[in-house]
């Protein structure tokens, strides 16, 4: 049986280990669809950087899975305003989660969206949308089952200028 896993904000002593995982976010999408996510060098630095100042921020909601001691999983969602470009109202989103692969199918992303999702909820989110790729099927599956249903599918086509140099 598993050691009993943690769920808990993060603080700024987890924000090396969040951005480890935020950057294994990137490094997936990545190595999926390079055309459409970015890479870049130092990922975790650029991840930490920007996770630090989310800690800060009343609107975001910063979370871990601690196991034992260890960061084994990271969530991140935030109340945001509303978005003409894609027609929607003041909302939370859920934006980041990642289970270390050495604890995954334990449940722990389930307890931490939900946990992001009851933290959300209580900052007066009135509706929340999760985000994941199309090809991520275990994420689109953990997703419905907390209730998410799909709105709207993002499509990518790379520009006829892309390939060439200026």
């Amino acid at each position: 049986m598993p050691a009993p896993t943690t769920i808990r904000s993060a603080t700024l002593n987890d924000i090396e280990a969040a951005a480890a995982l935020g950057a294994e976010i990137v490094r997936l999408h990545h190595a999926v669809d390079p055309k459409r996510f970015f890479i870049l060098d130092n990922i975790e630095q650029g991840y930490a950087w920007w996770l630090k100042q989310e800690i800060e921020r009343p609107e975001a909601v910063v979370m871990v899975a601690e196991r034992e001691g260890e960061i084994v999983g990271y969530g991140y969602g935030a109340i945001e305003d509303r978005d003409w470009s894609i027609l929607i109202d003041r909302h939370a989103a859920v934006h980041d989660v990642c289970v270390a692969p050495a604890v995954r199918r334990q449940g722990v992303a389930r307890a931490l969206v939900t946990a992001i999702i009851t933290r959300l909820e209580e900052l007066g989110a009135p509706l929340i949308v999760l985000r994941t790729m199309v090809q991520n099927d275990p994420a689109r599956r953990l997703a419905e089952t907390l209730g998410f249903r799909a709105t709207m599918l993002e499509m990518t086509r790379e520009s006829a200028q892309s390939g060439r140099t200026r």
